[in-house]
């Protein structure tokens, strides 16, 4: 058992280092360069960049679009879950929202404002097919629609997970006890999710106002504080001071989340027991729900069918004949295909990596008898790097390791994502530990097993299904993310949507969607493989 105790504290320490040194250490250093100006050190920069009308403009315009779109992807996350736990709707159907639903986190976000300007533009796709434009896409409308298909797959997700959890026993006795229909559903389904329902307006709310993909491609005039940051930074006069106080005041909003996301978890509802119970017939209900679903549905992917088409024809809208040239052209030309695997690279060894960072920071929290206040340390990093900003990690690194051997280098940016990512896979590896027997281990010692032989031996292939969903989640975030990764990869390191970043400047459209139907089709591939694996292995346990 002490064996095992040092072994564990071991682990513990490599998981705590990689925070200090890649975490802790950059935000420090962050934070005292946003102090740092001409004069000396001081809060002129605050003074200059807070009394700036342009900026505080720009976070006006940010809280406003970041609440809308809040609001609106909650809402048509709710309509979706409830679609599926409520109704008495074909399996297939279901299962098929489920799908369709999640599919836009395949794309990296910068995608989603070139998908909306080659939709709902002037010579757009659905722009030819309704015969006028729709609105303006260019501002407040195209950052709600592209922010309100960023955040609804993770609404989505935290809604349907929660909603699973109710127990539907309730719906009968209000019903019986002489409740309208009205009460039944308030009282039965809206207040056990009060909590998740507030969880996902922040989350929703923070993943807006720290986006800077789709600012990017259709934000127009209509500037928002993660445009200002990148100007600062990497504009045509950067100023690194000043941008890191942009930086520092992006940092409010994570506090605020850290401190409302905890204060929201006394709401949660917690039965002792799931009963299962037969829906209510009832032909209006399961109309409206499969009318509505598939309407949000056919919406989010008629904006992607664009991503299908224009690459695919000669030159959209003038000459719409078939043709595989733009694939052909992105496959012949090395630096576009070179970036192309660098992406494939980066989102292994980060795959990787934070499988074996989450594998052990869980096995810390969730299989070892250490104190509960040092678990608490990584509980509380969890929380952090879910509410961080890409953008200021990535900053942080920019400051922090420039002029080291890591500058521009793929470790960096698999460290970058390593912790940016970290907070999800986390949980998902501490509850599937923490739901294994608990005396596997003192059995192993006492049969004469070292702890490092039982873990491999016998706890990770009862992980098998959670490590792969790990793998896959890292995989695919490392595929599609450019917040961070934009600050700190160079020329040799580029990936692929740092490279659209860069073919958006050159209006080179063509290879902007081939470059993202690559990524999609990568992650659909290892995701479709993933989980095919997972439920060949479910199968075997049943």
């Amino acid at each position: 058992m002490v064996r095992k105790e040092r072994e564990i504290k071991t682990i513990y320490a490599l998981v705590l280092a990689v925070f200090a040194v890649f975490l802790a250490v950059p935000i420090i250093r962050l934070l005292m360069e946003s102090f740092v100006g001409e004069a000396g050190t001081g809060v002129g920069n605050y003074v200059e960049v807070l009394t700036e009308r342009g900026f505080m403009t720009a976070l006006g315009n940010s809280v406003t679009v970041s609440v809308c779109s809040a609001l609106l992807a909650t809402v048509l996350a709710f309509f979706l879950a409830y679609s599926i736990q409520y109704t008495n709707l074909n399996k297939n159907f279901k299962s098929l929202i489920r799908t369709l639903a999640v599919l836009p986190m395949l794309l990296p976000t910068i995608t989603y404002g070139f998908a909306i300007i080659y939709s709902f533009g002037k010579q757009g796709l659905l722009t030819k097919l309704f015969g006028r434009q729709l609105f303006d896409i260019y501002g407040f409308n195209g950052l709600l629609f592209g922010y309100v298909i960023y955040t609804l797959p993770i609404s989505f997700m935290l809604i349907l997970n929660t909603m699973g959890f109710i127990d539907k026993k309730f719906m009968v006795v209000s019903r019986v006890m002489g409740d309208s229909a009205a009460r039944t559903f308030w009282q039965t389904i809206i207040r056990p999710l009060l909590g998740t329902l507030a969880a996902s307006f922040v989350q929703c709310f923070f993943l807006c106002f720290t986006d800077y993909g789709i600012p990017a491609s259709v934000g127009g005039e209509y500037e928002v504080i993660a445009t200002v940051l990148y100007n600062e930074m990497l504009g045509s006069i950067p100023n690194f001071n000043r941008g890191a106080v942009v930086a520092m005041m992006m940092l409010i909003p994570s506090v605020l989340s850290i401190a409302l996301l905890k204060y929201l978890e006394r709401y949660n509802v917690r039965y002792s027991r799931i009963s299962q119970i037969e829906l209510k017939k009832n032909p209006v209900r399961d109309g409206v729900c499969a009318a509505g679903s598939s309407l949000i549905i056919i919406s989010v992917l008629a904006i992607f069918a664009v991503i299908f088409v224009v690459p695919l024809v000669q030159e959209w809208p003038y000459q719409v004949s078939f043709t595989l040239e733009h694939v052909q052209a992105v496959l012949n030309d090395s630096s576009l295909f070179g970036v192309y695997k660098n992406s494939i690279f980066v989102a292994v060894c980060t795959a990787l990596a934070g499988l074996l960072i989450t594998y052990g920071a869980a096995l810390a929290t969730a299989r070892s008898g250490l104190n509960g206040k040092l678990k608490g340390v990584i509980d509380a990093i969890a929380l952090v790097t879910n509410t961080i900003p890409g953008m200021v990690i990535g900053i942080a690194f920019m400051f922090i390791f420039s002029g080291t051997p890591l500058q521009n280098t793929f470790p960096l940016i698999i460290l970058c994502n390593v912790v940016h990512f970290f907070s999800t896979p986390y949980l998902m590896m501490r509850n599937s530990l923490s739901k294994l027997n608990s005396s596997w281990e003192t059995t192993a010692s006492l049969m004469g097993d070292t702890w490092i032989k039982t873990i491999v031996r016998i706890v990770t292939p009862n992980m098998t299904s959670t490590i792969l969903e790990v793998f896959s989640y890292y995989f695919v975030n490392a595929m599609v993310t450019v917040s961070a990764v934009i600050f700190i990869a160079g020329a040799r390191t580029m990936v692929i949507t740092t490279k659209i970043k860069e073919l958006q400047y050159y209006t080179k459209f063509n290879e902007v969607f081939v470059l993202s139907l690559f990524i999609l089709g990568t992650n659909l591939l290892v995701k479709g493989i993933l989980g095919y694996m997972i439920k060949r292995k479910e199968k075997k346990e049943k």
